[in-house]
């Protein structure tokens, strides 16, 4: 399912212009063939970075652009920031093997139109491109409200602390003296936090701190388990 809405702007009697950009040329190449061959769109040649897609970007008037998570010279959500400061008409589509809450957050905050899973069906990729180029969005059906939210606000103040530590790069056994509980104990905290977040984790965990406006550092003070 997806959740979509109407953008402004009419529809071209042409067929609609499709870039692609992937680091990988395999997925470059298969991309290109498997979008040419639905015959719905004009499919320009793949290219590599975020800077060869604005480039092509600049002398189209409306684009989809069909992108990986991580270019060699930029993110995705470094792409769509670009695009939103420059006001191009591009519309971005990522389609990734990166599909965590936490990515598709940070897209649906930089202005993505759609979001896909290298792991869907391949045909889901043409329905996605097929509704973005139509002007509306293509989402995974997920809780708007949730994505668009702090994910930090779901977490009690001891949880804050932890994941301020973890951003401070303690290991568990110092987190574990720092707060007076066991190594299993910090174990099962983190799984918490963790699932809490959306993530997999320590490195997705301490990204989501960091890029996250309400972050707090650690608190001076110890818990014990029964403050958890």
């Amino acid at each position: 399912m997806t959740k979509a809405r109407e953008a402004n702007g009419g529809t071209s009697a042409t067929r609609p212009s499709i870039i692609i950009a992937d680091r990988n040329p395999v997925v470059r190449a298969g991309l290109q063939d498997f979008i040419c061959k639905d015959g719905r769109f004009d499919v320009a040649p793949a290219v590599e970075t975020g800077a060869a897609l604005l480039e092509l970007c600049l002398a189209k008037n409306v684009c989809v652009g069909v992108i990986g998570w991580t270019l060699p010279d930029m993110t995705a959500v470094d792409l769509l920031d670009v695009i939103k400061r420059r006001q191009l008409a591009a519309r971005l589509i990522i389609y990734s093997g990166e599909d965590g809450a936490d990515n598709l957050r940070r897209a649906v905050r930089a202005g993505v139109w759609g979001f896909i899973s290298k792991n869907e069906d391949p045909n889901a990729l043409l329905d996605t491109i097929a509704t973005v180029a139509r002007g509306r969005l293509c989402l995974p059906y997920l809780d708007i409200e949730r994505l668009t939210s702090d994910p930090l606000d779901l977490l009690t103040k001891r949880e804050r602390e932890l994941l301020g530590a973890l951003a401070q790069g303690w290991t568990n056994l110092q987190i574990g003296a720092r707060f007076g509980i066991s190594g299993n104990t910090v174990k099962y905290h983190l799984k918490n936090l963790y699932d809490k977040l959306g993530v997999k984790n320590r490195a997705m965990a301490v990204a989501l701190y960091m890029s996250s406006s309400s972050a707090v550092q650690v608190q001076q003070g110890s818990a014990t388990d029964e403050e958890w």
